[in-house]
C-alpha cells in the first residue's frame, strides 16, 4: 500500500469519525457564530470612538478566523490522541503500514478541510452582519492551511503528554483563550503595556492575525513576511508533534 492510498484511508476514517460526533460539528461551526454575533452586531466597532473595539470592523477578521484556526484543531487532535491511547490504538496502530506523520497528516487533512468550510461561513457572516470592506485574497488559503497545520501539530503534543481526554481539553483552553486574546486579533497592541508588546511575536497566531489582515486590508505586500514565518513555525511544530505521538502505549 503506497502512502497514498495509507493517507487516503485514515483521512476518510478520521472525518466519519468527525461526522458521528454531532456535537463536535455542531460547535465547530456555532461557536464562531456566537462570537461574530457578539461582537459584530451587538458590541460592534467603534472606529471614530476609543477602547477595545475601536478600530474598523475588517480589522478584527483574523480573530473571528482564529476562533476557528486555533481552537478547533487544538482540542480535535489532542481529544484524538488522548483517545488513542486510553483505547490502547497506538500500539495497533505500530503493526500496520501507516507512520506516525502520515497519520497526524490524515488528521490534519480533515481539519484543513473542516474549518475551509467553516472559514467561508465565517468570512461571509462578517461582511453581512457587521458590513465589514475586505479583499478576498487567495493568500488567506495558504495562511488557514497552514494556521490549522501548525496547530493541528500542537494539539498532538498537547494529546501526548496529558493523562486524559479532559485533560486536553483543560489544557487546550487554558493555551488557547490567551493566544487568542494576546496576538493581535481583536485587542490592538498600543492597548497593551508597552513591556508586553515584544512578546506578541513569540505567538504563531500573531503571525497568522498579522498576514490576514495584510491580505484583506492591505498592504498585501506585508502578508508575505508573515506567510514566511508562520510557514517555518508550522513545520517545526508538525515534525514535533510526529515525533510526539506515542509508538506504543
Amino acid at each position: 500500500m503506497t502512502i497514498i492510498r495509507r493517507v487516503r484511508a485514515e483521512t476518510i476514517a478520521a472525518f466519519r469519525a468527525f461526522v458521528r460526533r454531532r456535537t463536535a460539528v455542531f460547535f465547530t461551526f456555532f461557536f464562531p457564530v456566537i462570537i461574530i454575533l457578539i461582537f459584530g452586531a451587538l458590541v460592534q466597532t467603534q472606529p471614530t470612538g476609543g477602547g477595545l473595539f475601536a478600530q474598523p470592523p475588517a480589522y478584527y477578521v483574523p480573530g473571528y478566523l482564529a476562533v476557528v484556526v486555533l481552537f478547533t484543531p487544538l482540542s480535535r487532535v489532542g481529544s484524538s490522541v488522548a483517545r488513542h491511547r486510553e483505547g490502547n490504538r497506538f500500539e495497533k496502530l505500530a503493526t500496520t503500514p501507516l507512520s506516525r506523520a502520515e497519520w497526524l497528516l490524515a488528521h490534519t487533512l480533515v481539519n484543513v478541510g473542516i474549518i475551509g468550510v467553516a472559514s467561508l461561513i465565517i468570512l461571509g457572516l462578517v461582511v453581512t452582519i457587521t458590513g465589514a470592506t475586505i479583499t478576498f485574497s487567495w493568500l488567506l488559503v495558504p495562511f488557514i492551511v497552514l494556521g490549522v497545520a501548525l496547530f493541528c501539530g500542537f494539539g498532538a503534543v498537547l494529546g501526548s503528554i496529558a493523562d486524559s481526554q479532559d485533560g486536553v481539553i483543560a489544557a487546550s483552553n487554558t493555551i488557547a483563550l490567551p493566544l487568542l486574546f494576546l496576538s493581535e486579533t481583536f485587542i490592538t497592541p498600543s492597548l497593551l503595556p508597552t513591556w508586553f508588546q515584544p512578546a506578541l511575536n513569540l505567538s504563531p497566531l500573531s503571525y497568522f492575525a498579522r498576514g490576514v489582515r495584510a491580505a484583506t486590508m492591505g498592504p498585501v505586500a506585508d502578508a508575505y513576511g508573515n506567510l514566511l514565518v508562520l510557514a517555518v513555525l508550522t513545520l517545526l511544530f508538525v515534525a514535533v508533534g510526529a515525533v510526539a505521538l506515542p509508538r506504543t502505549d
